[in-house]
């Protein structure tokens, strides 16, 4: 489990985003306390229904989410919606000042062949230097619907997601985001 102010006309409002992932065991699952047999079903040997993964799951950050440096352009809100392949799309009072906006990439190594859940949080918010903070929502994966870890125990993924904007915010705003990786 890894768990990342004031109107100013064409102020700079730097963002970096640090992904600073960090791993602590996931928390035991009903499911995994008691598996009920099924009758319907053929018999599964116990030895296999107990089986524990021999490889813990580690998570590994590639590449921070970096939204770089962002012109705020006077009052309203801005969007930046930037995509898990690196496509960002500005709206708003907001203009990309720097070429860095970059996607977040994660590196799990775990038991070959066995299926994962990755879950990121809905909302993650970064604080400023004062006493500001903005945030970003609709984080993303270029995950498939059920990810699994390849033959050579790893799995590669990148993530990103929507940097919302609003007429008070200006500074350099960092965050953590939380990232929970379990074997299925």
């Amino acid at each position: 489990m890894t768990t990342m102010s004031g109107p100013c006309l064409n102020q700079i409002l730097s963002v970096a985003l640090v992904a600073a992932v960090s791993v602590v065991p996931a928390p035991a699952r009903a499911q995994d306390a008691a598996v009920a047999p099924c009758l319907l079903c053929s018999a599964v040997p116990t030895d296999l229904i107990n089986a524990r993964p021999a490889t813990p799951l580690r998570l590994q950050v590639e590449t921070r989410l970096d939204f770089d440096k962002i012109v705020f352009e006077g009052t309203g809100s801005a969007l930046i919606a930037l995509s898990p392949d690196g496509v960002a799309r500005l709206s708003g009072a907001a203009t990309a000042a720097g070429a860095r906006i970059m996607p977040g990439s994660v590196l799990i190594r775990g038991e070959p062949g066995r299926a994962v859940r990755v879950d990121l949080p809905q909302v993650v918010t970064l604080f400023g230097e004062g006493s500001g903070s903005i945030r970003i929502d609709s984080l993303t994966t270029d995950l498939p619907s059920f990810p699994r870890i390849g033959a050579d125990g790893t799995l590669l993924f990148r993530f990103g997601g929507n940097l919302r904007l609003t007429g008070d915010s200006d500074g350099a705003f960092r965050g953590t985001i939380d990232i929970v990786v379990d074997y299925l």
